[in-house]
């Protein structure tokens, strides 16, 4: 069977442009660094193949390309070379078959708009019926969590509330593939620990592909189904392909939980290390 995602020899360099300088030193990566013509690839030769209804996570090294990855995936950015492909065809911008969820909800919640408002909002382009868009977003709400709140705005809400908004929104557009850029960094510890167990029950329940970030080892091994590990940018690739061996629901206080976090920990390590070490990369043929 074809894989969900399909990623062959991706490669991505930032232009020397303001749009993408802008989006790299986001990151405070060195700007001489980075568009001194030898090292301004921040991906290189990335190739994974990711199943239909996969629960695949990826980890590495602040500012290895984690996001950018997940960015061309969705769409948002342009790759310089290599093939991405969602049920076999070539990925070339945003599609509603693949939903965005990130870090900051403020970022992409309506502030004028109640907690019903937002979710329909993200139906618009579809342009249902009354009833059918009363359904979809009733059910979307519910399945976060949220019914009873419908009538309150995003400002009255706590984090880990806003953030199952910006859930419902995604879900209620009924995407394909779900991609969520470091979700949770930003809550508490509790709040953290209650939408974990949430997510991977919503998961279950809806059998969507999800694409999950994060730089939290234990956070990884809770979730994911697969784990990807990259190394340190510039030239960042994939170097530790992991398949958790565990089922749901999982114990992060387990020992054979601990054993293996502390594992992934270690490939972790090395793979920075190893990028420091390394000799400088040949040129890379890109696609046109």
């Amino acid at each position: 069977m074809e894989a969900k995602i399909s990623i062959v020899n991706l490669c991505k360099r930032y232009e020397d442009n303001e749009k993408e300088k802008g989006l790299f030193f986001s990151k405070n990566i060195n700007p001489d660094r980075v568009f001194d013509g030898k090292e301004g690839y921040v991906l290189r030769n990335i190739n994974l193949q990711i199943k239909e209804g996969e629960f695949h996570v990826f980890l590495g090294a602040s500012g290895c390309g984690k996001t950018t990855l997940l960015n061309i995936i969705a769409g948002l950015l342009p790759k310089t070379g290599g093939e991405v492909r969602m049920d076999g065809k070539e990925i070339n911008g945003m599609s509603p078959e693949r939903g965005l969820v990130f870090q900051n909800a403020e970022s992409v919640l309506f502030p004028w708009l109640t907690v019903k408002q937002n979710v329909a909002y993200a139906l618009k382009p579809k342009k249902l019926k009354k009833e059918e868009l009363e359904k979809r977003t009733t059910e979307a709400i519910a399945l976060v969590g949220l019914t009873g709140h419908e009538r309150k705005y995003p400002e009255v809400l706590s984090g880990g509330m806003r953030q199952r908004l910006q859930i419902a929104r995604s879900f209620a557009s009924d995407p394909e593939v779900l991609i969520m850029d470091e979700p949770f960094g930003a809550l508490d510890a509790q709040t953290r620990m209650v939408l974990q167990d949430e997510l991977v029950g919503i998961w279950k329940k809806t059998k969507k592909t999800i694409l999950f970030v994060t730089h939290d080892l234990s956070e990884a091994v809770l979730l994911g189904q697969k784990i990807s590990i990259l190394s340190a940018a510039p030239d960042a690739s994939i170097v530790s392909y992991e398949a958790v061996p565990f089922s749901y629901p999982r114990n992060s206080e387990d020992s054979d939980f601990v054993q293996y976090t502390a594992m992934l920990h270690r490939k972790l390590n090395a793979a920075i290390l190893a990028h420091q070490n390394r000799p400088e990369p040949q040129s890379t043929q890109t696609a046109g």
